[in-house]
C-alpha cells in the first residue's frame, strides 16, 4: 500500500499538500516549511519514499489510545529512516505550530499566506488511519513526498 503526499503550496512557515492512498485522494496535509538545511522543529522532511511503521509508545500513542481514537487505535503511523529526523508521525493538528516535522492531516486546507491551517483534522485522520493501519502493521506501507511546490518556494 502506498501513500503519496503531493506538496502543492508553500510559504515561509508551512507546506500544504494533497494526500492519496493507492492513487485515490483521501485528505489534505500540512507540514513545516521547506529548508535546504534542517532546523529542528522547523523543517519538512526531504522528498522521497519512506517506509511507514507503527509506534506504540509516547505521548501521542497514549493520547490516541485513550481518547477519541480509542476504538481504532493500534499505534501511531511512524515514518521511518528519514535522514536527520526522528519520530516523524502522522497525526492531527491545525497549524504548523502543531508539528515538529510531522505530517498533519485534515479534510480541507486553507492556504492563506503565513496562516495556513487544516480543517477537521480528526475526521481526516480517522479516514486515513483506518485505510492504512493494517498495511503498516504488516510492514507493507510506504509514503512518498513529492515536491510539486518547490519551484515556487525557490522563487520566493
Amino acid at each position: 500500500m502506498h501513500i503519496r503526499v503531493d506538496r502543492v503550496v508553500s510559504d515561509v512557515d508551512s507546506t500544504a499538500s494533497e494526500i492519496f492512498v493507492d492513487g485515490v485522494k483521501v485528505c489534505y496535509g500540512l507540514e513545516d516549511e521547506y529548508r535546504a538545511k534542517k532546523v529542528y522543529g522547523e523543517t519538512r522532511i526531504p522528498a522521497g519514499v519512506y517506509s511507514v511503521g507503527v509506534h506504540t509508545v509516547g505521548r501521542f500513542h497514549d493520547r490516541y489510545s485513550n481518547n477519541v481514537f480509542a476504538d481504532i487505535h493500534k499505534g501511531m503511523l511512524h515514518i521511518l529512516d528519514v535522514p536527520s529526523f526522528e519520530w516523524i508521525l502522522i497525526h492531527c493538528g491545525v497549524t504548523d505550530d502543531h508539528t515538529a516535522g510531522c505530517l498533519l492531516v485534515g479534510d480541507d486546507v486553507i492556504t492563506t499566506n503565513r496562516a495556513m491551517r487544516l480543517v477537521d483534522s480528526p475526521s481526516a485522520y480517522r479516514r486515513l488511519y483506518t485505510q492504512v493501519i493494517d498495511a503498516a502493521l504488516t510492514g507493507d506501507l510506504t509514503i512518498e513526498f513529492v515536491d510539486k511546490d518547490l519551484s515556487m518556494v525557490k522563487a520566493a
